[in-house]
């Protein structure tokens, strides 16, 4: 998505800005006097979850006893008391204020007693670092948390001890968080809320998990009412470290009555494990080289195995989102077919608004694309809504850029020049303010070329 979004960033400027074609960095500063201002979301809205209490505490039970890996943990563990956090390192001015409202969100809606300090020794460490040296430890991790390392020093130097090993850890006391000071705000904010919750709560992920950012498919980029209610109950006084997974599953019906009554009403589902087979397939689609015969046979890999274990969830539908996005520039009406078939399934399955959101810039962008704008414009204000409540600025401002277009093409000029300006405030945000004066400099350039027969 962040290519296509940057492609009408693009195209917005040009129709927008205008901008003489001096020296570079002179024209770096005229852009960015002209260009809206980075923007932020208000007070955070998730919406609770729509899963029925049993159902919820097997997820409880899945998420804090396993690790992604596959791997059994022994016992429960958590902070025991309150929790200090420090931030270090090299944070951007936006990291310090995202942090803060996400800290105030976990004091509120999952009742954890937690404070940022200035100084000393905290029970949660985030430290700022450039995506290099990230990489040089884990070359495939945007970012990560470690148990008992305050510094990527010290991690490295101790990263083979047992320490360092989750499957050996009885009681949480001191977590080191690792964050990319170089990354977009978006990407910091949201290795903020992932990691963060791991350090506090669960360590594994659950591709079953359609409203949670505790599932790999990375469609939600913020903590959700659902992961809120995990990390509650986490907290909960009847629970502690040490305690086994049996001990956990005697107390948790009456921890989730207590915190969450509504989920005693609603009826239980029958909860599918997913297989390590599908698991590797969606991860071997995921992997580089766009549209390759590989990636396209993984997924078509994960879509039979979701068939035989006769699933109807997102995990269903996943493998046809993922052709569809392989796909779509060289068969797009295959592409568009596979879409289809991933709303089948998700529109059956409550709570996978922000999926639907996704697909909505795919099927939005090929309505465009035929000039059918003004049909598209229903499902895009329907998706900008639900990515303004999911807080996804990279989507909303493709998504806004998308209704501009759609706007334009219903010959509504002046609505689609103020739709394509707010989409920018959120790209700044969502891509980076610096790839978007980037991108709008080499497009302006470009221009200027062109026009001067360069």
């Amino acid at each position: 998505m962040k290519h296509l979004g940057i492609a009408f960033l693009l195209a917005a400027l040009s129709a927008c800005t205008a901008i003489d074609p001096v020296d570079a960095p002179t024209r770096i500063k005229a852009i960015e006097a002209v260009l809206p201002p980075s923007k932020s979301f208000g007070a955070a809205r998730p919406t609770p979850p729509v899963r029925s209490n049993e159902n919820i505490a097997a997820d409880f039970l899945s998420l804090h006893f396993a690790l992604e890996s596959g791997a059994k943990l022994p016992v429960f563990t958590r902070f025991e008391g309150p929790v200090t956090v420090r931030l270090t390192g090299m944070p951007p001015a936006s990291m310090q204020s995202d942090l803060s409202r996400l800290l105030t969100r976990l004091q509120r809606e999952a009742g954890i007693d937690i404070r940022q300090i200035p100084e000393g020794q905290a029970n949660i460490t985030i430290q700022a670092v450039s995506q290099k040296q990230i990489h040089r430890i884990l070359p495939q991790a945007a970012c990560f948390v470690v148990p008992n390392s305050s510094s990527l020093e010290e991690y490295r130097r101790d990263r083979r001890k047992s320490k360092s090993n989750w499957t050996e850890l009885r009681s949480r006391e001191r977590i080191g968080i690792f964050i990319p000071y170089d990354a977009s705000p978006q990407e910091i904010r949201d290795c903020l809320h992932e990691e963060l919750a791991q350090a506090l709560g669960p360590l594994n992920d659950l591709y079953r998990l359609p409203d949670s950012v505790f599932n790999d498919d990375n469609f939600h980029t913020v903590l959700t009412g659902f992961d809120m209610l995990i990390l509650r109950a986490a907290y909960a006084p009847e629970l502690q470290s040490g305690m086994t997974q049996e001990q956990v599953a005697a107390l948790l019906p009456g921890v989730l009555t207590r915190l969450n009554p509504r989920g005693d009403r609603i009826a239980a589902q029958p909860v599918s494990e997913t297989p390590r087979a599908w698991i590797n397939a969606v991860q071997r689609a995921l992997g580089s080289g766009a549209g390759s015969a590989r990636r396209i046979n993984a997924a078509n890999e994960a879509a039979r195995i979701g068939q035989q274990q006769g699933w109807t969830d997102q995990r269903r539908a996943y493998p046809h989102y993922l052709l569809g996005r392989m796909g779509q520039f060289d068969d797009p009406e295959a592409a568009q077919q596979q879409y289809a078939l991933a709303l089948k399934y998700l529109d059956a399955t409550p709570g996978t608004e922000v999926q639907r959101a996704h697909i909505t810039a795919q099927t939005a962008a090929f309505a465009l694309a035929q000039g059918h704008g003004a049909d598209a414009l229903p499902a895009l204000n329907d998706a900008i809504n639900v990515m303004t409540r999911a807080e996804n600025a990279a989507l909303l401002a493709t998504l806004l850029l998308l209704k501009s277009e759609a706007l334009r093409q219903a010959g509504q000029i002046e609505q689609a020049r103020t739709v394509r300006l707010d989409s920018i405030g959120w790209a700044r945000y969502g891509f980076g303010s610096d790839l978007v004066v980037r991108s709008v400099t080499q497009d302006i350039a470009q221009s200027a070329a062109t026009n001067t027969g360069g």
